[in-house]
């Protein structure tokens, strides 16, 4: 199957490039190349091509607001930012247009094709010099993330669940890693005090950004309508989390680490496929970014073992689960 392709990009030698990428490959064909942002609006419209590769710095009108007006023609586009920008703060709002993915120019040689595979078959793609997740390829040119590291435990203690929170998030503080917490404000509190007993100034880390926390209900207030996830706000939402935890991390390659009630909170609320969906995005996020994220849940009022579908659910959408 051959993917129709619109190119959006203002400099001749990039152009070439791409175009000369893409007709080595057997599945794409460029039907559009156009320099002008709005231009690539009108292109977009009228051609409707299945991928919309688009640089960020373009004359007349930037690609971020391209983006936004063709998606707000056409929300299924699947739009792709290819730029030399490598700032968070850029690939943040690209990201927040409701693009697909994001490569960086410098590494297009290597993530050009992966990323285009990936927008077509339904994933995202964000560059590794922005907090995406490495990967390998395989021979057909598709990605093979690295192992993704999403793990959930369900605990029949909150003494044991509040030990694990703090374990994680020192192994990940300890690592340089940029982290999340998304709780209720009397559990961040808990967990704070048990981190700083261990002597981690939790307070310093916090004014760095090192450190970062959301309340449950208000996060999942906004990403939730008619009681289910609206997985547009959650991508924008997860991105633009990720893309913040990433500046405070301090490592070569930006990670960071996640941890969260919001799937526990969905699961006591019910129904429980929304606890369920919202765990399989997350699982989805780990396989795009470069993150680690743990789930705890309460054991209680739920049956851990594999006649429960809702616990087989739960499992599937993690890489490993622990029962204390």
């Amino acid at each position: 199957m051959k993917y129709r392709v619109l190119v959006v990009e203002d400099h001749d030698w990039w152009r070439r490039y791409i175009s000369s990428a893409l007709a080595r490959a057997s599945q794409w064909e460029v039907v559009g190349v156009v320099a002008d942002g709005i231009e690539a609006v009108e292109k977009a419209r009228d051609l409707k091509p299945d991928v919309i590769l688009l640089d960020v710095g373009l004359p007349s009108l930037d690609g971020i607001q391209a983006a936004r007006r063709i998606l707000a023609h056409d929300p299924s586009s699947r739009i792709l930012f290819v730029t030399e920008q490598q700032s968070l703060d850029i690939a943040d709002v690209a990201v927040a247009t409701g693009a697909r993915g994001y490569v960086v120019k410098s590494d297009a040689e290597r993530e050009l094709l992966p990323a285009m595979n990936a927008v077509v078959e339904g994933e995202r793609f964000i560059s590794a010099k922005l907090a995406g997740r490495p990967f390998e390829t395989t021979n057909d040119g598709r990605v093979a993330r690295e192992n993704r590291f999403h793990e959930a435990g369900f605990y029949a203690d909150e003494s044991m669940l509040l030990d694990d929170y703090v374990a994680f998030a020192e192994s990940a503080l300890n690592a340089g890693n940029g982290f999340v917490m998304v709780v209720t404000s009397s559990r961040r509190d808990a967990i704070y005090q048990r981190l700083q007993a261990r002597g981690i100034d939790i307070e310093r880390l916090i004014k760095e950004r090192r450190c970062l926390w959301r309340d449950v209900p208000a996060a999942l207030s906004s990403l939730l309508v008619d009681g289910r996830i609206d997985e547009a706000r959650f991508w924008k939402a997860a991105s633009a989390l990720i893309m913040e935890a990433a500046r405070g991390s301090n490592r070569v390659s930006a990670r960071v680490s996640i941890c969260g009630d919001g799937a526990a909170t969905l699961l006591q609320e019910g129904p429980a496929e929304v606890a369920i969906r919202f765990e399989q995005l997350w699982d989805d996020v780990a396989r795009t970014y470069n993150v680690d994220i743990f789930c705890p849940h309460s054991a209680h009022g739920l049956r851990c073992d594999d006649e429960s579908p809702v616990f087989r659910d739960l499992c599937a959408a993690h890489s490993a689960v622990h029962l204390r």
